[in-house]
């Protein structure tokens, strides 16, 4: 898991088995970050890393908060998840797919903010051209996705109308009805103008 952005942190740069057991002590909670910096210091020193590999103090805070806020927002992620599909398990499909199109907008416009401020803050250059692509790919599969959603529940509502048409005509001639108000009827829910 990297939480910087281009920039490798000290961690980061540390052999997985390393940071598997950092991620662990962070995640349970159970240790203070003073024991879990000598610990994952005096794994580094057993591994035979240089001295200039070795957590600080700052360091490892700053890394923490990183880690516990990317944790921290995915438990959101999974409760708001939760609560929508509990809210939207009777939903059409087009609902839940409208939903998650927007959740997939929203998440690629924090993104680029994301991306945006990091730049800033670093005083690098803007956004890469490849992660602006990248980006822009998102935003386009998006859009198609929402057009085709569109374009299926149109076609589901116009066979319905004209399910629906179809029965009412039927039913409007059995009740005795002229055929000219049958199709009357039938045009006013199919929506087509004389």
């Amino acid at each position: 898991m990297q939480l910087s952005g281009s920039r490798k942190s000290k961690v980061n740069l540390l052999p997985q088995v390393i940071r598997d057991q950092l991620h662990a002590f962070i995640r349970s909670g159970d240790m203070h970050q003073t024991d879990i910096r000598e610990a994952i210091n005096q794994m580094i020193e057993e591994a035979g890393l240089p001295e200039d590999a070795k957590l600080s103090r700052t360091g490892l805070n700053r890394y923490a908060q990183k880690f516990e806020g990317v944790g921290e927002r995915i438990r959101q992620s999974r409760e708001v998840a939760e609560v929508w599909i509990s809210k939207l398990g009777q939903a059409p499909t087009s609902d839940v797919g409208k939903l998650l199109q927007e959740f997939v907008r929203t998440m690629a416009f924090e993104t680029s903010m994301k991306l945006m401020d990091e730049a800033a803050e670093d005083g690098a250059e803007p956004i890469s051209p490849k992660a602006l692509g990248q980006l822009a790919l998102v935003v386009q599969r998006i859009e198609a996705a929402s057009m085709s959603s569109l374009k299926v529940e149109k076609e589901i509502r116009s066979a319905f109308a004209i399910e629906v048409a179809d029965k009412t005509e039927k039913i409007v001639k059995t009740a005795g009805l002229t055929a000219e108000t049958a199709a009357d009827i039938k045009r006013q829910i199919l929506g087509i103008a004389k």
